[in-house]
């Protein structure tokens, strides 16, 4: 069975940086396409940033781009994403997933399996 478990999540001030990590087990990073996804309080779970399973490309929300970074250690089974220049509008729950997708137009359209999800809080 899949299991996927974040971690990193917290406080962090407008402006700051964070990351996020994601356990993966019982399966192979390097077998699907792996991501984060994002539920905002109120709003619809979405994703943010996406890795191939072959680390050939990455997709990012256009929110996102330029100032979050995925990243994936396939030894470790490790995937992570790098906060930068926090917003507000960065907070909610963060997802880590994976996609039945190779595909960068499709890889949030099949995902796979999610984790249980850590809090992002952005406040000064």
């Amino acid at each position: 069975q899949v299991q996927l478990v974040e971690s990193g999540g917290g406080l962090v001030q407008p402006g700051g940086s964070l990351r996020l990590s994601c356990s993966a087990s019982a399966f192979t990073l390097t077998h699907h396409a792996m991501g984060w996804l994002r539920q905002a309080p109120g709003k619809k779970r979405e994703g943010v940033a996406f890795m191939s399973a072959s680390d050939g490309w990455t997709y990012y929300s256009a929110y996102v781009k330029g100032r979050f970074t995925i990243s994936k250690d396939n030894n470790k089974q490790m995937v992570h994403l790098q906060m930068a220049s926090v917003e507000s509008e960065d907070a909610g729950v963060y997802y880590c997933a994976s996609s039945f997708s190779d595909h960068p137009d499709q890889v949030g359209n099949y995902i796979h399996s999610w984790g249980p999800g850590t809090e992002v809080t952005v406040s000064s």
